[in-house]
């Protein structure tokens, strides 16, 4: 098993940091990782290398705003301007770094949390260079009102403090129900897994568990106002295999919203989505104690993707890399 890490330059000339996984072997497949809000991409490595030693290579990159690319912009900020647009599109980028690398090896999209509701936006409109997708620890409202509501609150505090101001009172709103949803907790970070490992390391981790800016938030409200109506949905192929998990007992969604999105997906037209729900199960499905079966089942998926005969766009497009090291 090998790992890279490499920086791939972004349309707007921003570095992006990559993570690469895999095998000695060609590839039979690749997966892409979107990570969620407040963490980064080395947090998947556990998961990354089980999935090498299955001959899948992973990419995943460290959005703007967090991990290691975060360097070349603020801690918890995407960009002045259109910022949902802009990490939507840095994953074409990736997609096309790959695809020179590896024309025609299938490549599939792993979405965690924020990541995933990237990654839905992505599918709308690239799915043609998808082989599948996997949804991890999303969610899903039926209607768009409350982000047009929290959209206007966030507006107020963005207005109060600053596009890069750090709003404790938007924090507070979002993320206490979910600390307060584990009831016998050692520590706020509870509601993220059982594993109490996986949550000390996330405390300590510099780059996990830090507030966003009231910017960050206004992107993505903006982003999940676009990627929850049924009729943009339709936009994804109706073909593309798409597997939903997460825990039943993840604050963020309870999981019978997982149910909710894959209902969602399957009215828009889509006649290939799959659902794992694991009893008791948090948010971060792959950081769980259980995270062996939760790896296993994707592996099962993806193989039985693999065999799924789809007309997938290969065209690669150049795009530029600096400062590979090992």
């Amino acid at each position: 098993m090998r790992h890279q890490a490499f920086w791939l330059t972004a349309n707007d000339a921003v570095p992006l940091y990559v993570n690469h996984w895999s095998s000695d072997e060609s590839p039979s497949a690749i997966v892409m990782i979107a990570h969620g809000m407040a963490e980064h991409s080395q947090r998947y490595a556990r998961f990354a290398v089980a999935l090498a030693e299955q001959g899948i290579s992973v990419f995943a990159l460290d959005l703007r705003g967090h991990g290691q690319t975060a360097a070349h912009g603020t801690l918890g900020y995407f960009a002045d301007e259109h910022g949902w647009h802009t990490v939507v599109n840095d994953l074409s980028c990736l997609n096309h770094h790959i695809r020179h690398q590896h024309p025609t090896t299938p490549i599939f999209l792993l979405g965690h949390s924020l990541g995933s509701y990237i990654a839905i936006a992505y599918l709308m409109q690239h799915s043609c260079s998808m082989q599948g997708a996997i949804l991890s620890g999303s969610n899903y409202f039926k209607t768009s009102l409350r982000y047009q509501v929290a959209m206007t609150l966030t507006r107020f505090e963005r207005w109060r403090l600053g596009a890069k101001g750090r709003s404790r009172w938007l924090d507070a709103l979002v993320f206490y129900p979910h600390r307060r949803a584990v009831k016998a907790r050692r520590t706020p970070w509870d509601w993220l897994t059982r594993d109490s490992k996986q949550v000390d390391a996330y405390i300590n981790d510099p780059l996990c568990g830090f507030t966003c800016t009231t910017q960050l938030w206004l992107d993505l409200l903006g982003g999940l106002k676009q990627v929850t109506p049924v009729h943009n949905m339709v936009q994804i192929d109706n073909d593309l295999p798409l597997l939903i998990i997460g825990g039943d007992a993840d604050p963020i969604n309870h999981g019978h919203r997982l149910i909710d999105l894959a209902n969602a997906l399957r009215q828009s037209g889509n006649r290939a989505v799959d659902m794992r729900i694991y009893p008791g199960a948090r948010h971060e499905v792959l950081q769980e104690t259980n995270h062996a079966e939760v790896t296993a089942d994707i592996v099962r998926w993806l193989n039985t993707a693999l065999a799924y005969q789809r007309d997938i766009h290969t065209t690669p497009t150049l795009s530029n890399t600096h400062g590979e090291t090992q």
